[in-house]
């Protein structure tokens, strides 16, 4: 798959190294991978490219990414985007207050990059890259 047939995916993580690690495991499986480090990065990112799958740190600065979650979901334009929540938080109720914010999925950090590529890939089973 060539770099512009690439399926994209926002990556929204404020912690440098932690995007480089998702970026270089998707990225080796031939995906293209948009990064934002904050939540007015990722609504820029969401106006300017039509990404397949977000990946959703929850403790961003600022708008948390259970808020950006929210708003995300509760516009037309996004709201069929799969969100998959990445957290350090793995307190009891966590997992389902996530996916009543609207997340798809959830991986707790640090993250199993094996895990991720399969919860990907079963999130964009059948996405078709046409546009």
């Amino acid at each position: 798959m060539s770099k512009d047939e690439a399926i994209p995916i926002l990556v929204i993580e404020d912690q440098a190294l932690n995007r480089k690690v998702v970026r270089i495991v998707l990225q080796s499986k031939g995906y293209k991978v948009i990064e934002a480090s904050d939540a007015t990065e990722a609504l820029f990112c969401l106006k300017t490219t039509n990404p397949a799958l977000i990946l959703m740190d929850i403790a961003l600065p600022g708008t948390s990414g259970e808020d950006l979650t929210r708003q995300i979901k509760t516009d037309p334009n996004w709201s069929e985007i799969p969100i998959i929540a990445l957290t350090a938080a793995a307190m009891s109720g966590d997992r389902e207050r996530l996916l009543n914010a609207g997340c798809d999925d959830y991986l707790s950090k640090p993250i199993d990059t094996r895990f991720l590529l399969e919860r990907v890939a079963h999130h964009l089973k059948g996405h078709k890259n046409d546009d």
